[in-house]
């Protein structure tokens, strides 16, 4: 397993580090949380047409890039730096990732070029008003009628759910679940904005009556492929969480030595450096399972699902408790709208519970380990 980036991955780090960080600055992240949709499509097309990030990990012979995990996660531990609020999470790490997962091979020709451009924005509808993260909490059904099918029920948390031209949506029917397609405008579907915590990343409930559907894949055959979507989303996810930790870690530091009481910089107080040195550590050990993860992840390793899990519930706790420090050091003025903490903890509280929070990964991991 390879523990440590290539030159050309640290390059790749460094060209999209500058680009996010001129792209993306507080305030346009301010502005943009405000919006309805939470993102502007002619950013995005920029974001694609200079850096094609959208097709980083989805193969060539379908219009991608043909990279792999690992560079997929340093896009996202660079987004998650910059706290981009954009729809990519959604679009390239759960939905291009269950069609690669479980389409068949004409459906991926037909459906995950738009994506890999940037020109379709795809979401994944799985997760259900119940808060389950497993397959077993899917209840939405899917109904033959005639050559198609019918999806009644709904979905919840549905990441960018109100702008997705194409919706990747879970159901269970006669023959057990199943990946199915819907278009974002179908007949029969509601979208509806959830308020949330977090506004840098918007989330919907759609409900189903009768919307007809495209089967994906093998009818009855979703249950693997959601697992590996799953792993792959939660190792994504972890690497995401880790740029932001570092970006709050770092943060805190540069106001602790700019920052003077008694006529000192407070980054000289013994108990100043202790925090500072548990933060550290917190993230660095956050950083390397999440870098684990995504290897294990390129080299296909068997244990990857433990190891999924394990990153991400280290970097859920490393990234939260890293907020709260953050905050604290700050003092008053943390706590205030004005100073820009707040966006990041929001993320960071956000991120702990989506796709499951610490404690139903480790019950993952135990179970997978222990299997």
């Amino acid at each position: 397993m390879q523990f440590s980036f290539t030159s050309e991955q640290e390059e790749f780090r460094s060209v999209l580090r500058r680009f996010l960080e001129e792209k993306s600055p507080p305030s346009t992240v301010r502005r943009l949380m405000e919006t309805e949709a939470g993102w502007e499509r002619e950013s995005w097309r920029e974001l694609n047409q200079q850096l094609g990030l959208t097709a980083v990990h989805i193969p060539e012979v379908y219009g991608g890039q043909g990279f792999g995990p690992v560079e997929l996660c340093i896009v996202l531990e660079e987004m998650g730096r910059a706290l981009l609020c954009a729809p990519y999470f959604a679009s390239t790490v759960l939905a291009a990732t269950a069609i690669m997962q479980a389409g068949t091979e004409a459906q991926k020709r037909a459906l995950l070029p738009d994506i890999a451009a940037g020109e379709t924005i795809a979401t994944l509808a799985f997760t259900e008003p119940n808060g389950r993260w497993d397959a077993d909490g899917t209840e939405v059904s899917a109904q033959r009628a005639g050559g198609a099918f019918r999806l009644d029920g709904v979905k919840s948390f549905v990441l960018d759910g109100c702008t997705a031209d194409v919706i990747v949506v879970t159901a269970r029917g006669d023959a057990g679940l199943s990946f199915f397609t819907v278009p974002g405008d179908a007949a029969g579907l509601t979208r509806r904005s959830l308020r949330v915590m977090d506004p840098t990343r918007k989330q919907a409930r759609l409900e189903f009556r009768g919307v007809e559907a495209e089967l994906l894949g093998e009818e009855g055959g979703g249950v693997e492929p959601f697992a590996r979507t799953m792993t792959l989303a939660a190792v994504g996810l972890a690497n995401e969480m880790v740029g932001g930790a570092e970006k709050l870690r770092q943060s805190a530091l540069d106001y602790a030595n700019l920052r003077v009481q008694f006529g000192r910089a407070i980054a000289s107080f013994q108990s100043m450096k202790h925090k500072q040195a548990d933060m550290l550590v917190d993230v660095e050990l956050a950083k390397s399972a999440a870098y684990c993860a995504a290897s294990a992840a390129a080299e296909g390793d068997a244990e990857l699902p433990a190891i999924a899990s394990l990153a991400k519930a280290c970097a859920a706790e490393a990234y939260m408790q890293t907020a709260i420090h953050t905050i604290q050091i700050h003092g008053g003025i943390g706590f205030t709208w004005d100073n820009d903490t707040h966006l990041w903890f929001k993320r960071a509280k956000s991120s702990e519970v989506f796709l499951g929070d610490p404690t139903y990964h480790r019950e993952l991991m135990m179970r997978t380990w222990g299997a």
